[in-house]
């Protein structure tokens, strides 16, 4: 499938964004027409985010001169787009941003203008973080793991520990053991349930009588 061939949403996704003119090289007359008129609405779309779908639709009709089925099917491309256009238009703006600094320290430079030759070249340099070093990737494998130990002393985490802490305990046990001398363990004994008596053998369990009984 060459690119003229190539749906809508395809050509959005490649070339939202591409100049008119190369626009015109590599696709039809209709695609052209409605690739820009979707790049005006997705401009209107990101200006006005809380608008609803109906907004849309009214604007792209009075604005495009389109029928109601072609705007929302307009609307539908622009929402599956949307995470990938929000990047490529900062990617857009960043570039745009870069190219306008580069063209004021130019026409700066021709007038000798040191003073905003300055200012646009700290700018530059700011916004494209080049007074940063490069990060470098992390040597994991020379990373060694935190040893980690078991403990109750508190004062690991910053907190004072109590004094004679086990003793205290102690303490605590035998002064409670000794206020309930009166306690007695005593041995488990079988409950007598008389169960001979409540449950006969010679009733099933769901409560008839068996035939050796009956019999």
């Amino acid at each position: 499938m060459n690119n003229r061939q190539l749906p809508a949403i395809d050509v959005c996704r490649i070339d939202l964004f591409t100049a008119e003119d190369e626009l015109r090289e590599k696709y039809t007359d209709p695609i052209v027409t409605r690739v820009l008129r979707i790049r005006e609405e997705y401009s209107w779309f990101i200006s006005n985010p809380d608008a609803k779908d109906r907004q849309f639709v009214e604007y792209a009709l009075s604005r495009h001169g389109i029928n109601r089925t072609q705007a929302y099917s307009d609307l539908a491309i622009i929402k599956a787009l949307l995470p990938q256009l929000a990047q490529a238009s900062r990617d857009f703006h960043r570039y745009r941003y870069n190219e306008m600094i580069l063209e004021t320290y130019q026409m700066a430079k021709k007038r000798k203008d040191t003073k905003t030759m300055e200012k646009a070249a700290s700018s530059y340099a700011k916004y494209n973080r080049v007074d940063l070093e490069d990060e470098q990737a992390v040597p994991y494998d020379l990373i060694v793991v935190q040893p980690f130990t078991a403990t109750d002393d508190p004062s690991v985490l910053g907190i004072k520990p109590l004094p004679r802490l086990q003793e205290r305990i102690q303490e605590l046990l035998h002064k409670y053991q000794a206020e309930n001398i009166d306690i007695e363990d005593i041995e488990y004994e079988e409950a007598d349930l008389e169960e001979q008596s409540l449950f006969p053998k010679d009733v099933e369990s769901d409560g008839t009588e068996s035939e050796e009984n009956i019999l």
